[in-house]
């Protein structure tokens, strides 16, 4: 058995065609993080957490959008460091997780072209999920789920 080796930018395109496939381009982004994250500021546990750590809304959103295009399509958008900024949250606990990705999976039900794009987003906001919590409660955290 051989295996071939693919280029960083071969790989690339293979994510961003079979995104689009999918229906998810920016539009698609921006829709998502303006609708989800609106829900998260009016929710009534997330909305205290991010809204006591978060300034300037605009701003964040606009991170965001290109956390989530380089999180989906590859895109290569976002340079920044989730963890260090996530461990500065005051008051979250294990269970604001499983509200979080339930809020995101709500969302995605609501807008996604189809049930595909919806376990697309949710494969990769759940490994997210179990990095951001093993960074903040440690690896028990993961093994009472």
């Amino acid at each position: 058995m051989t295996y071939q080796t693919r280029s960083a930018e071969e790989r690339r395109r293979d994510i961003q065609a079979h995104a689009a496939s999918l229906g998810i381009d920016d539009a698609f982004i921006e829709t998502l993080v303006e609708t989800f994250y609106g829900r998260v500021r009016e929710h009534e546990r997330l909305g205290p957490i991010f809204n006591g750590e978060i300034d300037d809304w605009p701003d964040h959103l606009a991170k965001l959008k290109d956390f989530w295009a380089s999180v989906a399509m590859n895109a290569g958008r976002y340079s920044g460091k989730p963890v260090p900024a996530h461990m500065k949250l005051e008051g979250v606990g294990r269970e604001d997780f499983g509200e979080w990705l339930g809020l995101f999976k709500r969302t995605l039900e609501e807008i996604a072209p189809r049930a595909e794009t919806v376990d697309y987003f949710m494969v990769r906001a759940e490994r997210i999920s179990q990095s951001l919590q093993l960074a903040m409660f440690g690896l028990e955290s993961l093994e009472r789920r």
